[in-house]
C-alpha cells in the first residue's frame, strides 16, 4: 500500500463511525509493518548473500593462488591454504543456509538437514579458527627455533597439523547427536540443545577460549622474540670492510665482475691506471651486504609479527561476543534478545572472509601471484 492511498483511505475513513475507523486505522498499520518487514528483510537477504559470496570467492581465489605459483608451495603456505579450504566451506555449507533461516526467522528444511547444517557449522568453524593456532604455533616455532625447525618443517608435518586442527573440530560438533531426539512434528527451529550445560562449557572452550589463550601466549612470545631480533640487529656494528666487488665493463655487449685485494702494490696501481679510461667500478662491501640483509630481515618479521597481530584481533573481535552469548545464555535465557544471536553469529562468520583478505594484502608474494593470476585469467577471457 502507498503513501497516497493511505491518505485517500483515510480521508474516506472519517465519514465512518467512531469504532469502524479505530479497526481500520489499525488495518492500515499493520499493512504498512508488513511493507516495511518485506523490505527489511529484503535488504538482509541481499546483504547475507554478498557477504557469503564475497567469502566464497576471496577464499577460492588464495586457493587458487597458492596452487598456480611454485613459489608458495611452502609448508607454511599449505597451512594458509588449508584455513583458505576450510573459511570456502564455512562459505558453502554453513553461510547460505544460515542466511535463508536469518532472514525467515523459521526453518522449513527438515530435521536432517538441520543436523548435518549444525554439525557443518561447529566443525568447520571451530577448525577454522583451530587452523589460526597452527599457523601461530608454525610461526612461533620458525622464530624461536629457526635452525633445527627448518628440517622438520616439511609438507608431512604440516598435513599432520591439519588433520589434528580437523580431529579436535569433529570431536567437538559430534556429541550433541548422542542426545539428539527425533521430532515427530514438523521442525520450525533449528538450533544446538543448550539445555547440557557440560557440553555448552566443553564445546566453547574447546572451540575458542582455550585455542584464544593460546593464541595470545604464542603471539605474545613471536612479538618478544622479533623485537630481541630487531633491537639486536638495531645495535649491531658494522663489520670491517673486507673485499670489494668491481664490476668492469669492456663493452657494451660484455660484462665481466673480479674481486680484488688492494695492498698497495706497484703492480695493482698499474693495472689500475691502464685500465681506468674504459672501466665503470661499482664498490660494494660484505659488510654493507650483510647490514642491508639484516635490515630487510628485521623488516620482514616486524611485518609478519604485524600481520599475525591484526589476525589475531580480527579473530577476537568476530568471535568473542558469539561465545560469551552462547556461554551465558543457559545461565539467563531472558536476559539476552534474541535477534542478538543471528548478529554474532554472522559477526563470527565475517572472521571467514577477513581472513583471506588480510594474507593476500600483507605478503608481498601472494599479492605478486594473486595479480599475476588476475592478468592471467583477464588474457584468456
Amino acid at each position: 500500500m502507498n503513501f497516497k492511498a493511505v491518505l485517500t483511505v483515510q480521508h474516506w475513513s472519517l465519514n465512518l463511525p467512531l469504532e469502524s475507523r479505530e479497526l481500520l486505522h489499525d488495518v492500515i498499520k499493520l499493512t504498512l509493518r508488513d511493507d516495511s518487514n518485506v523490505a527489511l528483510q529484503a535488504g538482509l537477504a541481499v546483504t547475507l548473500a554478498l557477504i557469503t559470496l564475497a567469502t566464497t570467492l576471496s577464499n577460492a581465489f588464495v586457493i587458487a593462488t597458492i596452487y598456480q605459483s611454485r613459489k608458495l608451495h611452502t609448508p607454511a603456505n599449505f597451512l594458509i591454504a588449508s584455513l583458505a579450504v576450510t573459511d570456502l566451506l564455512v562459505s558453502i555449507l554453513v553461510m547460505p543456509i544460515s542466511a535463508l533461516y536469518t532472514v525467515s526467522q523459521t526453518w522449513t528444511l527438515g530435521q536432517v538437514v538441520c543436523d548435518i547444517w549444525l554439525s557443518s557449522d561447529i566443525t568447520c568453524c571451530t577448525a577454522s579458527i583451530l587452523h589460526l593456532c597452527v599457523i601461530a604455533l608454525d610461526r612461533y616455532w620458525a622464530i624461536t627455533d629457526a635452525v633445527e625447525y627448518s628440517k622438520k618443517r616439511t609438507p608431512a608435518r604440516a598435513a599432520g597439523m591439519i588433520a589434528t586442527a580437523w580431529v579436535i573440530a569433529i570431536s567437538i560438533s559430534l556429541p550433541p547427536f548422542f542426545w539428539r531426539q527425533v521430532k515427530a512434528e514438523e521442525v520450525t527451529s533449528c538450533n544446538v540443545n543448550t539445555d547440557h550445560i557440560f557440553y555448552t562449557i566443553y564445546s566453547t572452550f574447546g572451540a575458542f577460549y582455550i585455542p584464544t589463550l593460546l593464541l595470545i601466549a604464542l603471539y605474545g612470545r613471536i612479538y618478544v622474540e622479533a623485537r630481541k631480533r630487531i633491537l639486536k640487529q638495531a645495535h649491531s656494528k658494522p663489520g670491517k670492510r673486507l673485499t670489494s666487488a668491481h664490476l668492469i665493463t669492456n663493452s657494451p655487449g660484455s660484462v665481466a665482475s673480479t674481486t680484488s685485494l688492494n695492498y698497495g702494490t706497484n703492480d695493482s696501481s698499474s693495472c689500475d691506471t691502464t685500465s681506468s679510461a674504459n672501466v665503470s667500478q661499482v664498490k660494494v662491501t660484505v659488510s654493507d651486504a650483510l647490514l642491508e640483509k639484516k635490515r630487510i630481515s628485521a623488516a620482514r618479521e616486524k611485518k609478519a609479527t604485524k600481520t599475525l597481530g591484526i589476525i589475531l584481533g580480527a579473530y577476537i573481535i568476530c568471535w568473542l561476543p558469539f561465545f560469551i552469548y552462547t556461554l551465558l545464555v543457559p545461565l539467563c535465557d531472558s536476559c539476552f534478545h534474541p535477534e542478538l544471536f543471528d548478529i554474532f553469529t554472522w559477526l563470527g562468520y565475517l572472521n571467514s572472509l577477513i581472513n583471506p583478505i588480510i594474507y593476500t594484502m600483507s605478503n608481498e608474494d601472494f599479492k605478486q601471484a594473486f595479480h599475476k593470476l588476475i592478468r592471467f585469467r583477464c588474457f584468456r577471457a
